[in-house]
């Protein structure tokens, strides 16, 4: 099942990227476009809110802007800006209301840009290390390793129970009503399903008995991908761990519908692979 932007039209063009000819091409082309990511991860909008892709210009910058990759035949770049002029917005709200290929080429622009803010030096043998094809890839000048991006894998969890229940909870990070999925990074040494379990019992106490793989969403906040996955609670009890979560519930469907109605509910956006999946749950279409 491919709940992330299964539309895109964006082409990340691996085989020709790795040809510095080519690519300084694709940005002295008409139609080029460039994403300009400031701090905090704003990004500069139009007047109706979009973010903004600017006409490229001048002489490319190798070791600072990165080829996204084309749409349509058209280069799409991004850079790293230290300031962006106004207007300008948050990237995470804005991708909700971006179509597949705007959210995809928003997305791979962000991850790119914030793996490079942080591997300016090899992480084998700290050395220097420059921006190689079209900026996928950093290449160490003392040992010759060449780096790639980052990305931290993390899961998130439908937990249906034996009647068709499925479990939000609430994090104490978030406001008052707002509740979503159970979800958490992977520990080194760990496989998915073992994640899904620990995390799950860690945080709000329920054993699991099936668990089955969903689908995935790049999440750039700063760098994790997001690997859905849905499961069976063996019981209905639940025992937060009050720390990161504060109260959970298994809500059946007239539940969720009836908070959601008088503003007792808040879910997530619908550009996150959490919102996708408790919407396949509310359509009945999320089995396990």
């Amino acid at each position: 099942m491919e709940l992330w932007v299964p539309g895109s039209r964006l082409d990340r063009v691996g085989d020709d990227r790795i040809r510095p000819d080519w690519v300084r091409g694709l940005w002295d082309a008409d139609g080029a476009r460039l994403l300009r990511v400031g701090p905090d991860a704003r990004l500069p909008v139009d007047p109706d809110g979009v973010p903004r892709f600017e006409p490229t210009g001048g002489e490319l910058d190798e070791q600072h802007v990165f080829l996204v990759g084309l749409v349509d035949g058209a280069g799409f770049f991004a850079v790293d800006s230290p300031t962006i002029a106004e207007p300008s917005a948050p990237a995470r709200p804005l991708v909700t209301a971006l179509d597949d290929t705007g959210r995809d080429l928003v997305i791979t622009a962000l991850a790119l840009v914030n793996w490079h803010r942080v591997a300016p030096h090899c992480g084998f043998c700290g050395g220097d290390t420059v921006v190689r094809q079209g900026g996928h890839v950093r290449h160490c000048l003392a040992c010759a390793r060449d780096r790639f991006p980052r990305t931290d894998p993390a899961v998130i969890t439908a937990i249906i129970d034996a009647d068709d229940r499925l479990l939000l909870a609430h994090n104490t990070t978030w406001d008052a009503d707002r509740m979503s999925l159970v979800a958490g990074f992977v520990d080194a040494g760990e496989s998915l399903e073992a994640c899904v379990r620990r995390e799950t019992f860690e945080e709000v106490g329920v054993r699991l008995g099936e668990v089955r793989y969903v689908g995935s969403q790049p999440w750039p906040f700063p760098r994790s991908l997001m690997l859905g996955f849905v499961a069976r609670a063996l019981t209905p009890d639940i025992r937060v761990d009050g720390v990161e979560i504060d109260r959970a519930a298994f809500l059946s469907r007239d539940d969720f519908d009836a908070m959601l109605a008088d503003g007792r509910l808040v879910v997530p956006a619908t550009a996150s692979i959490s919102a996708s999946m408790i919407s396949l749950w509310r359509a009945g279409e999320l089995a396990i």
